[in-house]
């Protein structure tokens, strides 16, 4: 029989195993499959959100960006027209599209109306333009010269 005072003793601190503890909570080494794939899940959503968010900020298409669009652009949107190209390609489009009108310089202004370069078939319009331009600056300056000459007979020195 062992004395008594060279017994193990029993009631010293049992050593600290952590995988005991681990395991409990979910943490053991039988779980570790299932925190690999929440942790490639974690990955890939958190790549994909930084990736919405960087082409937010630095869209190349400004016209596909994540960003709420204005009221007052909203109610413009319809001013603004979408003119249709012809294919290269497209020898009977093409010479349509430029008989029209529709050439290289076409532009749509903010009022809606198409603004383009002047061609030999505009001549006429452009002449007419020229000639209303002149009427109604001379009827401007003789309306101008009337109401100069009448402040002149009130007293009114100009």
């Amino acid at each position: 029989m062992v004395r008594k005072s060279y017994r193990l003793a029993e009631t010293v601190a049992k050593p600290f195993t952590a995988e005991k503890y681990l395991k409990k909570i979910g943490l053991g080494k039988d779980d570790y499959y299932f925190w690999k794939q929440i942790g490639k899940a974690l990955l890939c959503t958190y790549t994909v959100f930084g990736a919405m968010w960087l082409f937010n900020e630095t869209s190349p298409l400004g016209w596909w960006t994540l960003k709420p669009v204005p009221k007052e652009e909203k109610e413009l949107a319809h001013l603004y027209q979408r003119i249709n190209y012809p294919y290269p390609g497209d020898e009977e489009a093409m010479t349509d599209f430029i008989a029209k009108g529709g050439m290289i310089g076409t532009m749509v202004n903010a009022k809606g109306a198409i603004e383009m370069d002047q061609g030999p078939g505009n001549y006429q319009k452009q002449l007419q333009k020229e000639k209303f331009d002149q009427e109604a600056n001379k009827l401007w300056l003789r309306m101008k010269n009337e109401v100069v000459q009448e402040l002149r007979e009130k007293g009114y020195d100009l």
